[in-house]
C-alpha cells in the first residue's frame, strides 16, 4: 500500500506535467505565408492552399459548398466539407492542371459523396484522371 505522503507527492508531479503539456499546446494558428489561406477539413487537418487556387472550380465549389453546410462564420477557421485524403487528391489535380472535364466529374462526385453520407454508408468514390 502506498503511504499518503507518497500519492500526494505523486499527484503534484502530474500536476506539474499536466500544466507544462497545456503550456506547450497553442492554440493560436502558425502564422500564413502571404499568398495563401488556411482551411481545415471535417477531421480536422489543415491545408495552406495558394490564393491562385482560387481560380480553379474544385475550389470555389468547395468553398460554397461549406458555406451551405456550415454558413458564413466570421470567427473561427473555414471548415470544408471533405476528407483530408480528398483534399488532397484535389490539390494533386489542381497542381497537374487537368483537363476541365475531368474537374467538373469531380466536383459532381461530391455532391455524390454527400448523398451517400447522409444514408450513413461509407462508400468513397474515386475519379481517376488518367
Amino acid at each position: 500500500m502506498i503511504s499518503t505522503k507518497k500519492l500526494i507527492k505523486m499527484a503534484k508531479k502530474w500536476q506539474r506535467l499536466a500544466i507544462a503539456s497545456r503550456k506547450r499546446i497553442s492554440w493560436s494558428s502558425p502564422t500564413v505565408k502571404e499568398g495563401y489561406f488556411v482551411v481545415y477539413t471535417m477531421d480536422g487537418r489543415r491545408f495552406m492552399i495558394p490564393l491562385t487556387y482560387l481560380n480553379s472550380e474544385i475550389v470555389r465549389e468547395l468553398l460554397r459548398l461549406a458555406e451551405e453546410e456550415y454558413g458564413m462564420t466570421s470567427s473561427g477557421p473555414i471548415t470544408l466539407p471533405c476528407d483530408s485524403s480528398f483534399m488532397e487528391y484535389a490539390i494533386s489535380m489542381i497542381q497537374r492542371h487537368v483537363a476541365e472535364d475531368v474537374e467538373r466529374a469531380l466536383i459532381s462526385s461530391l455532391g455524390s459523396c454527400r448523398s451517400y453520407e447522409h444514408l450513413g454508408t461509407n462508400q468513397q468514390f474515386l475519379i481517376s484522371s488518367f
